[in-house]
């Protein structure tokens, strides 16, 4: 794991760490060519094509009661099983809180569909 990941997680719960460490080798694994950035002012980490904004697909946001997976451009996403919260014009997230909603087949199509608009194979 990155040095700056594990920094990162440091300031929360073990159960929170492990949730985390959980949703980043999904995101990994979604996206194996994902470019990893840490942003520790916003306690963040990004998953992209680069690190410009618009390269960006996973937004990983650990919180106090879990994680949340953010989807860069998930408003315009399909949603066929409702995950995705928020309001904003642009981005989503999905609220996670144990591993089985992090194993749930629904969560990993929703990140296949994200994956294949952000590289073009969708519309």
């Amino acid at each position: 794991m990155d040095d700056n990941v594990g920094i990162l997680l440091t300031q929360y719960s073990p159960e929170v760490q492990e949730l985390a460490r959980k949703v980043r080798r999904l995101v990994l694994e979604v996206m194996p060519e994902a470019v990893e950035q840490v942003d520790p002012p916003d306690r963040l980490i990004t998953y992209g094509f680069g690190t410009r904004m618009h390269e960006i697909v996973f937004v990983l946001m650990p919180v106090k009661a879990g994680v949340n997976l953010g989807f860069y451009r998930g408003a315009t996403l399909p949603d066929p099983h409702s995950l995705l919260s928020g309001t904003g014009k642009r981005h989503r997230h999905v609220r996670l809180q144990s591993a089985a909603e992090v194993e749930s087949p629904a969560l990993r199509e929703l990140m296949d569909s994200a994956l294949a608009r952000a590289s073009g194979d969708s519309p």
